[in-house]
């Protein structure tokens, strides 16, 4: 079989695996790095030169230790700008996603065009400091001899495929957030261009995910996509009766759609091009879920395992014997905004133990991501792919099944957003015809969780009145 390379450029890791065509993974490496930041100034910046030194590195390595590879691809976090120019040469440090400068040029660009307005042309339902087109406003008002030097703008995957290929190339999912890219009509948005003063020539040329973009060594270079994504297609959702949860240290849930929703002034939730084309994908999260357990561990029963919290909070029935708890350590984001909530444990008295605090985490978890799906309209018999930490949790994947009435399933790959960015390696090279024929036969469910019948109604409408109590601004 041929070999396939996967690359996950994180914020502060890169991930690099090589699968075979049936997605049985062949070796894996990670670089953890760390980022250079200014507190002070609100700068988080990256020297551009390392991202392409870690990739070429792993390529190598994996080369040697996998056999021939026969194609790559890459996907990575959003938001990342470099800037070069004619030649190529960065022209200042790569500013990170996490980076907050472009305040006030966020604000200017709310004022000139309305959240409406960019919703309906990019998907994206805020405008912060973190778009790329606040971050390329600010260059030009604060470093105009960088911005006068740039000819070449690059997301980080753009920045990656440019200097394996040799090629200036970009794909939609990437663009996705930048908000000068209008993701119904597949094109640049020249309006936002023009009031941030970038010429159309400073941007790459856009070809498709999963396309052929050039070779680096010999190996084929596939355009790949924005991490989120990749993940997605690790765990096999490419049609929109499937859902991906991961809980982490956040939940993610990314929803697939077939269009757009339409604007809705109270959301925060983004709305992304997809690597399949035609779909969308809605990304929701919540700030706090494996946190809430992490910390619970480490304060009140750091002598447990977290397979020995499982036991405990096993032996409590559903509903935690009227314990309730709201998980806002860092604020709640969907689908109430509130960055000011703070968690909450209601509804304690004296009989209560630490199984019972522990249960009540998890549940709070399953009952935001139930809130989670219903905000997005998930049909009831739609099916749930659930990765991270929390899938490790036989109870925890029990409780979600219970609370959402939906059956849970998890997968065998634990690097999912390498399988995902290998599975478009392989649709480039011509191993599959499309991601979804290609997913089917890589992706390998593992165990399946279905609702048991335990009632969670009256825990749950606990949950919803203490939100509506403490979580209102």
């Amino acid at each position: 079989m041929k070999r396939y390379l996967g690359l996950d450029i994180g914020t502060t890791s890169l991930k690099a695996a090589v699968f075979d065509e049936a997605g049985k993974r062949l070796g894996l490496r990670r670089v953890d790095y760390t980022l250079d930041t200014d507190a002070e100034a609100g700068y988080i910046e990256f020297d551009p030169e390392s991202y392409v030194t870690m990739c070429k590195s792993v390529i190598d390595e994996l080369s040697l230790e996998c056999g021939e590879i026969a194609a790559l691809s890459i996907d990575t976090q959003g938001e990342t700008l470099i800037l070069a120019d004619e030649e190529g040469r960065p022209t200042m440090p790569a500013i990170v996603w996490l980076d907050n400068r472009a305040t006030a040029e966020a604000e200017a660009i709310t004022e000139r065009f309305g959240t409406r307005r960019v919703y309906e042309v990019t998907g994206q339902p805020e405008i912060t400091a973190g778009w790329p087109a606040s971050k390329l406003l600010w260059v030009k008002n604060n470093r105009p001899e960088a911005f006068a030097r740039t000819k070449k703008i690059f997301m980080l995957e753009d920045w990656v495929l440019y200097r394996l290929t040799g090629r200036f190339v970009t794909e939609p999912t990437i663009q996705s957030s930048t908000i000068y890219y209008d993701i119904h009509n597949m094109c640049w948005w020249d309006e936002m261009l023009d009031f941030i003063g970038v010429d159309r020539a400073a941007l790459p040329e856009v070809a498709r995910s999963a396309e052929c973009v050039g070779e680096y060594k010999g190996i084929k270079v596939i355009a790949g996509t924005l991490d989120q994504i990749a993940g997605t297609i690790g765990v096999g959702v490419t049609d929109e009766t499937l859902i991906s949860e991961m809980t982490g240290t956040i939940m993610a849930i990314c929803v697939m759609k077939s269009e757009a929703p339409e604007f809705d002034p109270t959301s925060i939730v983004p709305c992304h091009l997809h690597a399949i084309p035609g779909k969308f994908c809605m990304i929701l999260w919540s700030a706090t879920a494996g946190m809430a357990l992490k910390w619970f561990r480490e304060q009140f029963a750091s002598e447990l395992s977290f397979r020995e919290i499982d036991e405990l909070a096993a032996k409590i029935p559903a509903g935690s014997e009227g314990v309730s708890m709201l998980p806002y350590f860092c604020g709640s984001t969907i689908p109430n905004y509130n960055p000011e909530a703070t968690a909450t444990f209601s509804g304690i008295t004296l009989s209560h133990t630490k199984a019972h605090f522990a249960r009540a985490i998890m549940e709070a978890v399953a009952f935001m991501l139930k809130l989670d799906l219903d905000y997005a309209s998930v049909p009831s018999d739609a099916k749930i792919r659930i990765t991270g930490g929390g899938a490790s949790s036989p109870l925890w994947a029990g409780i979600k099944a219970d609370v959402t009435g939906m059956k849970l399933d998890t997968v065998l790959e634990a690097e999912t957003a390498c399988l995902g960015t290998a599975i478009l390696a392989m649709v480039g090279d011509g191993a599959y015809p499309s991601i979804e024929e290609a997913a089917a036969v890589c992706v390998k469910t593992k165990d399946t969780y279905e609702p048991s019948g335990a009632d969670y109604t009256d825990a749950f409408e606990r949950y919803v009145r203490l939100d509506n109590a403490l979580n209102k601004r």
